[in-house]
């Protein structure tokens, strides 16, 4: 909550996937007009530096995005008007200039107010009528702007300080008591002002503080994994997710972005446990229950991480094809549960489906017939670009490790015209298992999600997939890795 000069950008978000046409309903139902009996909304600024006739835009935190919610064109004297009968949703706005710059604007329940202010300081300058939340709101940001700035001659200082060891302390001793002073404001004010929103705001941006005492465990050993399990489990202590307004706020998505991204090991069961931890805190009916939902099914089902479609798979049978997203409307959750469907049989840690096809020889073979330690599916087509030039560096693999890996490979044509395919054996003396579904009875595409080549799944002994999609530069690492975990009863 700067006072910057930036590229705004309020055009939103732009999502290369399916769930791109399910955020502008989510947007559309977040924001939608809220008639109220109070009277709706009439914002009035002054804006000094603004000329006759400029665009003054009122634009809104969504999430991790901002959006414009109206426009107005300034009268004589910087003067803007927001007007109209609905209520806005509550929240932190922002009114942006022409130059991209802009100051922020709590609205809550109080609509009707003025704020006055000039472009060179928006925030020293700042004069507020009818409305205690941005009067409180603005007193606050005079106050950390010049702790903000004392910081900024601290960390000078401390440069210029180097090789003077005395005098670095005193510094760092500084900067300490200037960070205990901003924690201590922002406890007061939560203590003055408990119904205030921005005491709501405060409370969202707290972060737990580790009890200086660790715990030993029974081998006497400090508890190592103590700071980050106290930090994990206290994280949305003063986090209320059920009010709406926290998102519309710079403060929110990185919240639960953090807690889903980085506190969270990126493995799916844990990932899945996180989603599931931070859905069940807020209400259903709620905006920040929608969000939340669509956040985390759209980061993982366009994840590039091997096996995060895991998560999109959990998230959308628990939440969109189980009725709760009742936002979302029947072609698109049509095209969700397609999407599920074509996933969920060749999940990591699933065991593939058995499928039965022929081999170069024109004898029948099974993907379970295959008894090796690792069974490799390789799908492909020799006249795929990208496959030119994978299946080269897979047949050299093949022909030096395979063997040593306990490797087999069983390359699976996806085409029904053979010619290309033989020549491609023969010129190439492919040692693998050579098969194709010259019969068209196997089904592998539905089984296997095959929608492009080259496609490749990893085994184990069992037929468990352990791998998808992997890099074949990559595929020796993973495997020795693979085994120093897993080590065969």
């Amino acid at each position: 909550m700067k006072n910057n000069s930036i590229i705004f950008d309020i055009r939103g978000s732009e999502i290369d996937s399916l769930m791109k046409k399910l955020i502008a309903g989510l947007v559309l139902l977040a924001t939608g007009f809220q008639l109220s009996a109070a009277g709706g909304h009439d914002i009035k600024l002054i804006i000094k530096g603004i000329n006759k006739g400029e665009n003054i835009q009122l634009a809104y935190y969504f999430g991790d995005k901002q959006y414009i919610r109206d426009s107005a064109k300034a009268e004589a004297g910087g003067k803007v008007t927001f007007r109209g009968e609905d209520e806005l949703p509550g929240g932190i706005y922002l009114a942006v200039t022409p130059a991209r710059k802009y100051f922020e604007v709590i609205v809550d329940k109080n609509q009707k107010f003025s704020m006055e202010t000039d472009t060179s300081d928006f925030i020293n300058k700042m004069k507020v009528s009818n409305s205690e939340d941005n009067k409180v709101f603005y007193e606050y940001l005079k106050w950390i702007s010049a702790r903000g700035k004392e910081m900024e001659e601290l960390k000078k200082d401390y440069e210029a300080a180097k090789g003077n060891k005395e005098e670095q302390e005193k510094i760092k001793k500084r900067q300490t008591e200037v960070d205990t002073e901003v924690k201590e404001y922002k406890n007061k004010f939560i203590t003055d002002h408990p119904d205030m929103f921005m005491s709501k705001v405060f409370m969202a941006s707290w972060e737990p503080e580790i009890p200086k005492e660790i715990p030993t465990l029974k081998n006497g050993r400090p508890d190592s994994t103590f700071a980050y399990r106290y930090y994990k489990t206290h994280y949305f202590d003063k986090l209320d997710l059920k009010d709406d307004r926290l998102l519309r706020t710079p403060v929110f998505a990185g919240k639960i972005k953090q807690y889903i991204e980085k506190l969270t090991p990126q493995i799916p069961d844990s990932i899945n446990k996180a989603a599931k931890l931070i859905i069940d805190k807020t209400d259903e009916s709620s905006e920040i229950f929608k969000y939340v939902v669509y956040y985390i099914t759209n980061t993982y089902e366009k994840s590039d991480i091997m096996g995060m479609d895991a998560v999109f798979v959990y998230m959308a049978k628990n939440y969109y094809l189980s009725g709760k997203a009742y936002w979302v409307e029947e072609p698109q959750l049509e095209k969700i549960k397609e999407r599920v469907d074509a996933l969920e049989p060749c999940l990591i840690g699933k065991n593939a489906t058995n499928i039965t096809l022929l081999k170069n020889d024109f004898h029948p073979i099974s993907l379970y017939d295959i008894k090796s330690k690792y069974t490799l599916l390789y799908f492909w087509d020799p006249s795929c670009g990208h496959c030119q030039k994978v299946t080269p560096k897979l047949d050299a693999l093949y022909k030096e490790k395979a063997k040593d890996l306990g490797l087999e490979v069983m390359g699976v044509y996806i085409e029904a015209d053979t010619t290309e395919w033989f020549k491609y054996i023969r010129e190439h003396d492919l040692k693998w298992i050579n098969a194709a579904d010259l019969l068209g009875k196997s089904n592998f595409r539905k089984y296997y999600d095959i929608y492009s080549t080259p496609v490749i799944y990893l085994m184990d002994r069992n037929k468990k997939i352990i791998a998808k999609r992997i890099d074949v530069e990559n595929l020796e690492d993973f495997i020795r890795n693979y085994e120093k975990f897993h080590k065969e009863d």
